[in-house]
């Protein structure tokens, strides 16, 4: 077994606990007394404003955004300060540096996914990082912010959220608020212009928040979470991603480190084949380890029930949410090597 980050098990119980108690608060932040999310859409000049489209990447940013400023006071409150992925595609989105000893960092991921309608009782899924180039290469400073192994943790804040359906979200409109509407409408005659009273009136396209917080390793599941990507994926039953009863929960760490390292480059004979390891149960038979420690994925089984114009168009866990807007412009949170304190 392979244990070469650096560990500070008093410090990362504390920042764990911290960071537990502080996502409790959140929801009320982030959404109104009903559940319906505060931030309505995009406002121009002319007091225009426009509806956030339902596209995940595009929610995923703006939730980020919203929660920048109360992570960026976390961290304060505890001694922590914190240095943002210097490129849009690097891990992790946060690194917490503690400020009196600034070899003990933690890696936090911002990971948001919706409920999947079709499957109640799941979400549709997301991702928890590679485990490729830094991942398997520990001093690699390839797409990471800190080498893998200088942190002390690798822990996700996560937000579970429910779409709008279609029927009450109009993309292509623009809405006129009656309590703010003191500008000529300046719109062109292709826009569809619906007023309203007050912003409360304006449908929001997520709802009825749960944030957790939990340790990216027992949230995994033993298969990759998009397609042809070098990404770990999660489990996507609810109760589990909030208990983080992962595959490898009762394993351990450093099974999971040690399977995700050797993913599909492993290999074991089947039927006189070397066939490469892409389970949990081959890859505990290959290394003689307790396979009753595998803890069962609980799986999206179809009923026949199933609605697909339920929501707003399903995507499966190779898009969306996962990868966080990283396609989107950077710019709209400061890129920066130095700690934010």
């Amino acid at each position: 077994m392979m244990a070469n980050k650096k560990t500070c098990p008093a410090d990362k119980e504390a920042f764990a606990k911290a960071l537990s108690d502080f996502v409790k608060e959140l929801g009320s932040y982030v959404a109104s007394e009903d559940g319906q999310w505060t931030v309505k859409g995009f406002i121009d000049i002319f007091k225009n404003i426009y509806t956030i489209s339902s596209d995940t990447k595009i929610i995923s940013k703006v939730l980020e955004i919203h929660l920048f400023p109360r992570i960026l006071q976390f961290a304060r409150n505890n001694g922590y300060s914190i240095v943002l992925a210097e490129c849009q595609n690097w891990y992790p989105d946060f690194s917490f540096v503690k400020n009196d000893d600034q070899t003990v960092k933690f890696a936090v991921d911002l990971k948001t996914t919706y409920r999947d309608p079709n499957f109640p009782g799941h979400v549709n899924g997301f991702t928890l990082g590679s485990h490729g180039a830094y991942f398997g290469e520990r001093t690699s400073t390839k797409n990471i912010q800190f080498p893998y192994a200088q942190y002390s943790g690798h822990f996700c804040l996560g937000i579970i959220y429910t779409r709008a359906e279609a029927k009450d979200i109009d993309e292509t409109e623009i809405i006129r608020v009656r309590e703010l509407a003191d500008e000529e409408n300046k719109t062109g005659a292709k826009y569809k212009v619906t007023a309203v009273d007050n912003l409360r009136s304006i449908a929001s396209v997520v709802k009825d928040f749960k944030f957790f917080a939990c340790e990216k390793w027992k949230l995994a599941s033993d298969k990759q979470g998009s397609g042809n990507t070098a990404n770990i994926g999660s489990i996507t039953y609810i109760d589990d991603i909030l208990a983080g009863n992962g595959v490898f929960s009762k394993l351990g760490e450093e099974w999971f480190d040690e399977y995700w390292m050797n993913y599909g480059v492993t290999t074991m004979i089947k039927k006189r084949k070397a066939v490469p390891i892409k389970s949990i149960s081959d890859f505990l038979e290959f290394k003689k380890g307790d396979k009753s420690k595998i803890v069962e994925i609980k799986t999206k089984k179809r009923t026949g029930k199933e609605r697909p114009d339920a929501n707003f168009s399903s995507t499966n866990q190779k898009s969306g949410d996962q990868d966080k807007a990283r396609s989107l412009d950077s710019g709209s949170r400061p890129r920066s090597k130095r700690p934010l304190d």
